[in-house]
């Protein structure tokens, strides 16, 4: 995993590698790849997008919304961050050669595209103003986005299984049995 100097270059990072992931899925999709790799890509793209959801979600808005930065713009990305994770729900539910996977991997590449250059425009620049401590928030979202791909690793058969949350389906299961997800498993 890439390091990071602060929350803002951190998760621009993860919009690159996450538009990455996309354009190798459309290369798999427009040249007739065989269907498990169009399913690993696809499953790439719904547990980067999941992490990166939900490193945002618990650090990178409450921190913001805490220094009184941009609450209703904060609103909007999550009410996005919604979308995308019924999306993924749907892709990680299909197989594909079903009907409407290629479109619904698009749709959620579209939607992440614009979530992004919102964020990168607007929500950033607010953030770097802000005075907040982004070093600082860096290190725990870096730190949690770890966490979060071990458990996805454990729990990675063939392919995770997201539920409407967007989060991989048995994770949480998994964390209330009250060890942390992966102890005592090799990642």
């Amino acid at each position: 995993m890439q390091k990071s100097s602060n929350a803002v270059e951190l998760l621009t990072a993860d919009h690159r590698a996450i538009a990455a992931l996309f354009a190798a899925f459309d290369v798999l999709s427009t040249s007739g790849a065989p269907q498990p790799d169009k399913a690993a890509a696809a499953s790439a793209i719904c547990v980067a997008l999941s992490v990166h959801a939900q490193i945002e979600e618990e650090i990178f808005y409450p921190a913001l919304r805490a220094g009184a930065i941009g609450a209703a713009m904060i609103d909007e990305v999550e009410v996005e961050h919604l979308l995308a994770k019924d999306l993924i729900a749907q892709i990680s539910g299909m197989q594909p050669n079903d009907a409407l996977y290629d479109a619904r991997v698009r749709v959620l590449r579209e939607s992440n595209d614009q979530h992004g250059a919102r964020e990168e425009s607007a929500l950033f620049p607010r953030a770097r103003r802000s005075g907040l401590d982004l070093t600082t928030l860096g290190a725990a979202m870096a730190a949690r986005k770890l966490q979060l791909l071990t458990e996805y690793r454990v729990l990675a058969g063939d392919r995770p299984r997201f539920d409407a949350a967007g989060d991989a389906v048995g994770r949480r299961a998994l964390a209330h049995r009250g060890a942390p997800v992966g102890a005592g498993m090799a990642a």
